[in-house]
């Protein structure tokens, strides 16, 4: 059985990095009918501008070759020397058109997908020469679509100049013996009238083809469900992992916390439920610092380590939860909190005989 996945399975969109991943190996949503659409405009503005003076051009540069060709000879340097003039006069004139046609051609592309350089698409590939591939490819669903979309592009456009030109067909006639200034003059009309008319179809038909194309790009991208986990694993990292780790950076800070227990002036609990640990050096301190907190487990963890340490334990719930909630650990006591805090500390420092105030509310 293949690897690969069911295409009824891919049912979720793809994600910003399948799109990535896609778009660095050359893969983008592209229509061929706007680039057909680029082209038929820069030709219609190729011949709408300098139509007139390419034609003159060319038939200024043709003119002594055709009058004169009963006379060339058939060999030798003069008959070379009248063809070369006759194919600059034509390299002339085809040079700029040729040129803003493959510059149109490009800036298709760029305004479908902006500017994409791959060489993915140039690495040799088996299946790119392989009879059984070459055959699936032709006679695929989407080359049967493509072939059908062709053909019907064709018989819309076809239609919609045949409906021009068919008015038309009853004077043809009148073009015979006219001058050739004046016919070449009524054929760029005509041209132009068929290049314009040409334009506004493919306005529509490229449209439609665009959306087409990247409704199809977006479908063959989509995503099996385990694609997206297997993503999200490699982005942001397995969650049963990162729950471990998260876990080990706890257990190690509660680690470091309970080391600086022991070194805790006081420690302040709810009875139970809650206990923050502070630590006052009145002769290098400005004001006191938590320099451990938790609740539950932890804080009767606090509790059993200040014991074991001789570090006084003071029950004042209040001051225990708000502390709790409004002091990180290593942070100084705010002053809002000096009052209440300044209470404890004086109790420990009278219990301990000791001389040095503890830090009145007035300090800021």
């Amino acid at each position: 059985m293949s690897d690969q996945p069911d295409e009824s399975q891919k049912t979720e969109e793809a994600t910003p990095r399948k799109l990535q991943e896609s778009r660095k190996k050359g893969q983008v949503a592209s229509s061929q009918e706007i680039k057909h659409l680029f082209i038929l405009f820069g030709g219609l503005v190729l011949v709408a501008l300098f139509g007139p003076w390419g034609a003159g051009t060319m038939v200024g540069g043709m003119q002594g070759f055709f009058t004169n060709l009963h006379r060339l000879p058939v060999d030798g340097p003069d008959l070379f020397e009248q063809l070369r003039e006759a194919a600059l006069s034509i390299a002339t004139v085809l040079a700029l058109p040729l040129a803003m046609l493959l510059v149109l051609a490009i800036l298709s592309g760029i305004m479908q997908h902006g500017l994409l350089f791959s060489a993915e698409q140039m690495k040799p590939k088996i299946d790119k020469i392989s009879p059984i591939a070459g055959f699936k490819r032709q006679f695929s669903l989407k080359a049967l679509v493509e072939f059908a979309k062709g053909i019907v592009k064709l018989g819309i456009v076809g239609a919609v100049l045949a409906a021009i030109l068919w008015p038309k067909m009853s004077g043809i006639d009148q073009y015979v013996g006219i001058p050739l200034p004046t016919l070449s003059r009524q054929l760029w009309e005509l041209a132009v009238l068929l290049l314009a008319a040409s334009v506004a179809v493919m306005v529509a038909i490229a449209g439609i083809d665009y959306l087409y194309q990247r409704y199809e790009f977006l479908k063959q991208q989509r995503m099996t469900k385990q694609e997206v986990k297997d993503e999200f694993k490699q982005t942001e990292g397995d969650p049963m992992v990162k729950a471990r780790l998260r876990q080990i950076r706890m257990e190690r800070a509660q680690r470091r916390m309970m080391a600086d227990v022991p070194k805790a002036t006081v420690v302040v609990t709810n009875p139970t439920h809650y206990a923050v640990a502070m630590r006052y050096e009145p002769e290098a301190m400005a004001a006191p610092t938590l320099i451990a907190k938790g609740i539950d487990t932890v804080a009767l963890r606090i509790r059993e380590v200040a014991e074991e340490h001789d570090i006084p334990i003071v029950e004042n719930p209040p001051l225990a939860r708000t502390l709790h909630a409004a002091v990180d650990i290593g942070q100084d006591i705010p002053p809002e909190h000096y009052k209440a805090v300044a209470e404890v500390i004086s109790f420990v420092f009278r219990q301990q005989n000791r001389t040095v105030q503890a830090p009145s509310a007035s300090r800021s």
